[in-house]
């Protein structure tokens, strides 16, 4: 089992790692279904696909891709109906809070990094209780690029005063790795959130995998 040593703080992806947001993500989606007279579709079809938000959840209510003509109308209209229910049925995964406790008894210092944007991230964070010890929460506008490209993740270290090397990503997408890896993070592939049963997490050539939250505790050194 690998164990990390030299670690000062961790930081997360936030929907799929840290937050289960796929009943709001997929209702503001089948909302849409609904309004135009179609059938509403279960979670369990939206699921799979929310991590890839927007783009993911119309996909799957219609079948469309950001080359159709209607996207970029219908996405806009996804996000206006996801911000208004974005924290109605949102919460952590079970042994999240659990986690983030036990990191800063060990004295170790936790932010978040998305790829959601700062519309939708800073009052759904600030909503939850969850994030008011988090040392850092960047998202996918915050810098000029989002993942997989290493700057939102050099980012929350700089915000956190600590060198890249330090710090462990954890992350349920094959882009978290990439971006983990580029920034010079140690890198743990959630496995317990999204994931369709077809992906190839080995695959992500992450440092290590944790198929639940706490599991993450014994892969850190204690101090």
């Amino acid at each position: 089992m690998t164990v990390f040593t030299s670690v000062a703080a961790v930081l997360f992806d936030l929907d799929g790692t840290l937050i289960d947001s796929a009943p709001d993500l997929g209702g503001a989606a089948d909302q849409m279904r609904v309004q135009r007279g179609l059938p509403s579709l279960p979670l369990d079809a939206y699921r799979p696909m929310c991590g890839a938000g927007a783009r993911g959840m119309l996909e799957v209510a219609f079948g469309i891709t950001p080359e159709h003509a209607d996207f970029e109308a219908m996405r806009e209209e996804f996000f206006s109906n996801y911000q208004a229910c974005m924290t109605q049925r949102t919460y952590a995964f079970d042994g999240v809070p659990e986690l983030i406790h036990a990191l800063q008894a060990r004295g170790l210092a936790w932010g978040v990094v998305t790829n959601k944007s700062k519309r939708f991230t800073d009052p759904l964070t600030a909503a939850m209780p969850l994030f008011a010890t988090a040392g850092a929460i960047v998202s996918g506008d915050t810098t000029p690029h989002a993942k997989p490209h290493p700057a939102p993740l050099l980012e929350a270290a700089q915000q956190l005063g600590l060198a890249p090397d330090l710090c462990l990503y954890v992350g349920d997408d094959e882009r978290d790795i990439v971006a983990g890896h580029a920034a010079g993070m140690r890198t743990v592939a959630a496995t317990y959130g999204y994931l369709g049963s077809k992906t190839d997490v080995a695959a992500w050539n992450a440092h290590a995998q944790i198929k639940s939250p706490l599991a993450l505790l014994q892969l850190i050194a204690s101090a």
